[in-house]
């Protein structure tokens, strides 16, 4: 028999090419690089791709809007060309979420900090312009509220406008357009908004050693009588929406506030105006961190996901003068932003 068949060999070829890894085709499969996630974080992100694309060595990466937790979905399915290489997130991946990730193989996650957004309650320039408390915005939105005759009852929201929340805000319908509950700016409205005023009621406070569930669900649920509409993951049509309804109030970042200064005005919130200084400096209560999170598994095998990483934190793209400081973003203070870039360079572990 001619040794070069022997069917032994064969079969020793045939399971070789069987056992090769999904990781280890992926740089055939796929030559680019696939981002999913924030839509707060999105502008961000396609801003660096767009530079890095333009450098030349590599492919311009594909990024989506999914919503922070619709992307870390994704991005924790699992390892090789199909799944995810980074994942846009407007808060901090938890604990449950990095579990699911490391179930299904992705057990090694590098954290990035990009910089710091405000989470803002914003008009059209031709709406009734008013400040607002956290406090107010939670009893105009949340499901159940305590009774103003028995603050320690909850009764149903039976508040129709801002009026009725108080006297001191006009007699306009509460119409508030935000995020589903997919997102990660929802997540934040929950912690930055709803929370902060739900803690104004010292018995609710008490709950959150006590009875952490109910205290969420009195924090978090919010109202489903039309006064809060879910816009979706699109940023930008909210801000659409805003134009065409001077009545109503939309919520999202900074960063969309800033790009729609000709149409829109930020409120205050707790008697401070939403800018890039009160941001940077902690004065605006609803100012948050932004993330990107990167598969290790997958650096050294998607062509130029390394030099992505490094085009992100680098000082022309997250520096005070950066490019995307003019797109919106807050940067970080130096010392926090040598300490992301020393965990990028060593490709530090991610721990919730």
């Amino acid at each position: 028999m001619n040794r070069r068949f022997q069917p032994s060999k064969i079969l020793a070829l045939l399971i070789a090419a069987a056992a090769v890894s999904p990781l280890a085709e992926a740089q055939s499969a796929r030559d680019f690089i696939n981002v999913v996630g924030s839509s707060t974080v999105y502008p961000f992100t396609t801003a660096v791709a767009e530079q890095f694309g333009r450098q030349g060595r590599f492919k311009t990466p594909k990024v989506e809007s999914t919503g922070t937790g619709g992307g870390i979905k994704l991005f924790c399915n699992g390892v090789g060309p199909q799944h995810a290489d980074v994942v846009n997130a407007s808060r901090r991946m938890n604990a449950n979420e990095f579990e699911t990730c490391k179930k299904n193989g992705v057990s090694a996650v590098v954290e990035v900090r990009v910089g710091y957004d405000g989470l803002t309650i914003s008009e059209s320039k031709r709406g009734t312009s008013f400040p607002l408390t956290r406090k107010q915005v939670y009893l105009a939105l949340a499901k159940q509220i305590p009774d103003p005759a028995n603050p320690t009852t909850l009764i149903n929201n039976p508040y129709q406008t801002w009026k009725d929340v108080d006297k001191s805000l006009p007699a306009v319908k509460i119409e508030v357009l935000g995020p589903p509950p997919t997102s990660g700016t929802r997540d934040s409205f929950h912690e930055l908004y709803m929370e902060a005023g739900c803690r104004t009621y010292p018995w609710i406070n008490n709950l959150r050693s006590m009875d952490e569930k109910r205290f969420k669900r009195i924090c978090h649920t919010i109202r489903e009588d039309g006064a809060y509409v879910e816009a979706g993951e699109n940023d930008n049509l909210i801000v659409q929406k805003l134009e065409a309804n001077p009545k109503a109030l939309g919520i999202f970042g900074f960063s969309f506030l800033e790009e729609n200064m000709d149409k829109l005005r930020g409120l205050k919130i707790d008697g401070v105006e939403p800018d890039f200084e009160t941001i940077a400096s902690g004065k605006y209560p609803a100012s948050r961190p932004l993330f990107i999170y990167v598969k290790k598994a997958h650096i050294g095998v998607i062509p130029g996901l390394q030099e992505f990483v490094n085009e992100y934190v680098s000082d022309k793209a997250l520096g005070e003068e950066g490019y995307l400081a003019d797109r919106g973003l807050v940067p970080q203070p130096k010392s926090d932003l040598a300490k992301t870039r020393a965990d990028v360079k060593a490709l530090k572990n991610f721990a919730p």
